[in-house]
């Protein structure tokens, strides 16, 4: 991935994030299932940059979280050699913040090649930051290089979570939500996977996990967070699934191998 991937991510996350500033008074809500909620600017987020995107790579895949192209064509998913890169975006990352006009979400746009994330950009409308990142060559908030934390102890961390739509009492996500809950510092739950990523990038969190987020919200910002110097691995400590991203990101190994340990652990 080069330069002028890196522009033309940019250039879409903009497109798509003016789409969304000129609905956030006045947009449309429905629901895609329950408590799932969609609105014309997530639509509308989508067509902008997918146009920006394809119209300069027409030759590559794309994936994005709405109108029906949720899955990448299956020599992209096994990594294969020929398989095109496949650009992977999530138009509006924290719908339900933005219907309730609270800060805290994003327009993400990521680019898989050859089995792997390579470059990832998030722009937040609100704060007017970008994140981005491209294999190899370090990770930057507006333009300056931005790195993990150094914490290492998680009684000393600030920690985030995303729970999934309808959560309930009973869940897998409840038990590790209250076991890291019992040994971190304090715990958030702020409504965008693809901004946590990069606050824990930018050492603003210490730690975040995720298992039940889809590949749209996690691409760009599994590259932040890497590229940054942050540990990621699935949640248990196995390798990560771009595809599959039931992970776990941290500032230090000693923090990761506490938070893999307990979220791993039935």
């Amino acid at each position: 991935m080069n330069q002028e991937h890196l522009d033309l991510a940019i250039k879409a996350a903009k497109a798509g994030a003016v789409e969304l500033l000129s609905r956030w008074e006045n947009r449309t809500v429905s629901e895609k299932a329950p408590k799932d909620l969609v609105t014309d600017a997530d639509l509308a987020s989508q067509k902008a940059i997918r146009k920006i995107l394809m119209d300069a790579f027409g030759g590559y895949a794309f994936v994005g979280e709405e109108e029906g192209e949720n899955d990448p064509p299956a020599a992209v998913r096994e990594g294969d050699a020929d398989a095109p890169p496949c650009w992977v975006v999530d138009p509006l990352d924290g719908t339900v913040n933005y219907v309730h006009r609270l800060q805290s979400f994003a327009v993400s746009i990521g680019l898989y090649h050859a089995g792997k994330m390579r470059l990832g950009v998030i722009l937040d409308p609100v704060s007017n930051e970008l994140f981005s990142a491209v294999d190899g060559a370090g990770a930057h908030l507006n333009g300056r290089p931005i790195r993990a934390s150094d914490c290492e102890d998680l009684s000393q961390a600030l920690v985030a979570c995303s729970f999934p739509a309808g959560v309930k009492a009973d869940s897998p996500e409840v038990a590790r939500f209250v076991k890291v809950l019992e040994r971190c510092r304090s715990l958030r739950r702020l409504g965008s996977c693809a901004l946590n990523m990069c606050y824990v990038a930018a050492g603003r969190l210490d730690g975040y996990w995720a298992t039940n987020v889809c590949p749209w919200d996690s691409a760009a910002g599994t590259v932040i967070a890497r590229e940054a110097g942050a540990q990621l691995t699935a949640y248990d400590g196995s390798e990560l699934d771009d595809w599959l991203p039931k992970f776990c990101v941290t500032a230090t190994k000693p923090m990761h191998e506490t938070m893999v340990g307990l979220l791993g652990r039935d």
